[in-house]
């Protein structure tokens, strides 16, 4: 996954659905929400929207799920319910990979996975 710049949310996905030429209505209608409120999101007048909806714009723009959540300021759900569960072993995990390449982060993972017998990682 390449770095994201400093281009906002809103920005972000203007551009993408612009690119995909979706139109605001469209889109609106897709993600379950008023064109007037996807339009202030877009010109980064409101704040991102709700997880549920960032993941569908993300599913509609075709874009890694993750990374348009960060873009958002969020994490998923479902991963700050497993960081509860060990909270001191997966912080001190994160802390350790600070500095860190994206392609070695992957390794880590797929490392780990591996050594573990656990399913494989999509990414």
């Amino acid at each position: 996954m390449a770095s994201m710049s400093a281009e906002r949310f809103g920005e972000f996905v203007r551009r993408e659905r612009e690119a995909r030429e979706i139109g605001l209505r469209e889109m609106a209608k897709m993600i379950g929400v008023s064109p007037t409120y996807l339009s202030k999101v877009e010109r980064d007048e409101f704040p991102p929207p709700a997880e549920d909806k960032v993941k569908a714009i993300a599913q509609v723009i075709a874009c890694d799920v993750d990374e348009l959540l960060a873009r958002a300021g969020k994490v998923a759900s479902d991963l700050s319910d497993i960081i509860k569960q060990q909270p001191r072993e997966l912080a001190a995990l994160l802390r350790s990979t600070k500095g860190l390449s994206a392609e070695d982060v992957l390794k880590l993972a797929r490392q780990a996975r591996t050594n573990e017998s656990l399913p494989p990682i999509s990414i």
